[in-house]
């Protein structure tokens, strides 16, 4: 009989999405645990792809965080974990839905807006300029023709003399 094999299963995603639906809370009834849903929207994988939608779910903290910090509309970095729900239509029809359980929520600003407001132990000093902006970014030049790019083949452990030692006492 050979050794035990154990299996693990890694299901931690990274998603930016836009909110569609305001977090709606509700508590569960056994311990009044907070639970937010909301529905966002994430683009697809290849320009002609229509955009996706998801329902994400927080529990207890990131549920009052949901409710305090998002608004329809925001664009935000969501992060955990992904897995598909059944549930039954009016019509008696099961369907399945892939629904994001929430682990970290991530606001991101908006282009041309002031950043969404981060929580106190989170922020970050940042030196300010005085120097304007320009209102648009100016044309990179040109990338000269090169050669395509060689691979170093060389061994990663260099061949040494038998009389030789690698490290130097």
């Amino acid at each position: 009989m050979g050794p035990a094999l154990a299996e693990w299963v890694v299901n931690q995603c990274l998603l930016e999405v836009v909110v569609l639906e305001a977090p709606q809370v509700r508590y569960t009834q056994d311990n009044q645990t907070p639970v937010a849903e909301m529905s966002v929207e994430l683009d697809g994988l290849r320009p002609d792809d229509p955009p996706g939608q998801l329902k994400v779910v927080g529990w207890g903290n990131l549920a009052q965080d949901l409710q305090n910090r998002v608004q329809v509309g925001q664009r935000l970095m969501i992060e955990g974990r992904l897995r598909m729900s059944t549930f039954a239509r009016p019509d008696g029809i099961k369907e399945k839905r892939a629904e994001f359980t929430l682990s970290r929520l991530h606001p991101l600003a908006a282009q041309g807006a002031a950043p969404a407001p981060a929580p106190p132990a989170r922020t970050i000093p940042r030196p300010v300029s005085s120097a304007p902006r320009p209102a648009t970014p100016a044309p990179r030049p040109a990338a000269p023709e090169s050669a395509p790019p060689t691979w170093n083949t060389s061994p990663l452990v260099p061949d040494l003399a038998d009389d030789d030692d690698e490290i130097p006492f």
